[in-house]
């Protein structure tokens, strides 16, 4: 007893406190330790009872993030619309059919030898027909499988699950395998792909090794796409000429992106993949200017420094910015996991040096606090 009362000190590790709780103490280390007096405490405390809900609401990261993640993929069921353009499709066709049955009747009435040639020349029509028709089939589910591919890679990462990274990973293999750019990344996977047990770290080198030159290629896209956007709307005269230049060059900034990651699509898949592209930028909200890009073009003085006409051609090249990170978000057969997502910060520096005038290029950055030049030379003076 003697001993347990006149013991050494010992150190204590954290992780050990709660088995040495349970351990018995003795009633005269209890009487030491006396309960503590009350301390003085702040002038007021409020506390302010937060919903889990709301608390879980609250956005994360940094709020200059212009560009929320891509939302989930909606699933498709039953469409009355699209019930509605099959049924209204089907009778278009039999009227077609009609319609050419009796014109070859007419002419075989009139001569034998145009009643033929109508028969050879409605032949072609159906074979053009049949291989438009497979050509747009093959590019919707070339289209299907990449965002299935995506959904997969995403499941891959989060479940932690080799066999299914693995999977993915043989079919991101099949995609790219023609391709110069992914040489090394191929490379580099064939030899660590059995070496790696697990399947987030499998994918995220991956996507280091197959999607970071082309994420860099589509970057280097939009960007010269934004700036051809903005240089057109600045000098432009007409309104007019503006709508048709942005919209042409947005069309051809989407196809040429689902290109670059394998997609593409034909002219119904490339329809629907500018509806998904919209869609993506309506759910996230993306599609208007956010309040702290104002702030950032107008609040740090650069609208002293533009004019009028080039404030609207860098408003217009970060629109065609937006839509092409949704186009990437929606065309990339992976999601971005390892790899920093492009953002609108990303052009936002580039396209203000490019409006600003040729005085102020070299010294006008984002963030940066442009005066007028009358209240300079108030303050030299």
């Amino acid at each position: 007893m003697t001993k347990d009362t006149h013991r050494k000190p010992r150190a204590i590790r954290l992780d050990e406190a709660g088995t040495s709780a349970q351990s018995p103490t003795p009633p005269e280390t209890e009487r030491q330790h006396a309960p503590r007096k009350p301390r003085a405490m702040p002038q007021q405390v409020v506390l302010e009872d937060i919903p889990d809900e709301a608390a879980n609401a609250w956005p994360e990261g940094s709020p200059e993030d212009l560009t929320p993640p891509p939302p989930p993929p909606a699933k498709r069921g039953f469409s009355w619309l699209g019930l509605l353009l099959a049924g209204l499709g089907g009778l278009v066709s039999l009227a077609i059919a009609l319609a050419v049955d009796q014109l070859v009747r007419d002419l075989y009435d009139r001569n034998e030898w145009l009643g033929w040639l109508a028969i050879g020349l409605s032949g072609l029509v159906v074979l053009a027909a049949i291989a438009i028709a497979a050509r747009e089939t093959i590019a919707l589910s070339r289209m299907r499988a990449i965002h299935d591919l995506q959904d997969r890679v995403a499941r891959a990462h989060a479940d932690d699950d080799i066999r299914l990274a693995r999977s993915v990973i043989t079919e991101l293999v099949s995609i790219y395998g023609r391709r110069a750019d992914t040489a090394r990344g191929r490379a580099m996977l064939a030899e660590q792909k059995n070496e790696i047990i697990d399947g987030a770290d499998l994918v995220t080198l991956a996507e280091r090794g197959l999607m970071a030159p082309l994420d860099r290629e589509a970057t280097a896209m939009v960007m010269n796409a934004a700036k051809r956007v903005s240089i057109v709307t600045a000098v432009s005269p007409r309104a007019l000429i503006d709508i048709g230049f942005v919209l042409i060059e947005n069309m051809r900034l989407i196809r040429r992106l689902s290109q670059l990651y394998g997609g593409r699509p034909g002219t119904i898949g490339f329809l629907r993949l500018t509806r998904d592209v919209f869609t993506h930028l309506a759910t996230t909200g993306a599609i208007a200017l956010g309040d702290s890009l104002i702030q950032q073009i107008v609040g740090h003085g650069l609208a002293a420094r533009l004019s009028a006409k080039l404030g609207e051609g860098v408003v217009n090249g970060l629109l065609t910015a937006r839509i092409g990170i949704a186009a990437i978000d929606v065309c990339r057969p992976m999601p971005f996991i390892g790899e920093k997502r492009p953002g609108v910060s990303d052009f936002l520096s580039e396209l203000v040096r490019l409006n600003a005038p040729k005085s102020d290029r070299g010294r006008l950055h984002v963030g940066e606090s442009a005066k007028p030049e009358k209240e300079t030379k108030r303050n030299a003076s």
